[in-house]
């Protein structure tokens, strides 16, 4: 269980990534840093929650 939900924190990561991606190329916000410093945030949570799910110890 703790497995799935690790790999579904992953992929959250993943689908935030392709949004930021996306919006950049096609969006027209006059400030982008602002996405680009929440989206990496957002990223870099999800990833190491997914990790630490992920993570088994022997």
């Amino acid at each position: 269980m703790k497995k799935e939900i690790g790999k579904w924190f992953m992929d959250v990561a993943k689908y935030v990534a392709t949004a930021i991606l996306i919006s950049s190329f096609l969006g027209g916000f006059s400030e982008k840093w602002i996405i680009y410093v929440v989206g990496a945030i957002l990223v870099t949570l999800c990833f190491a929650i997914g990790l630490v799910f992920i993570y088994e110890k022997k």
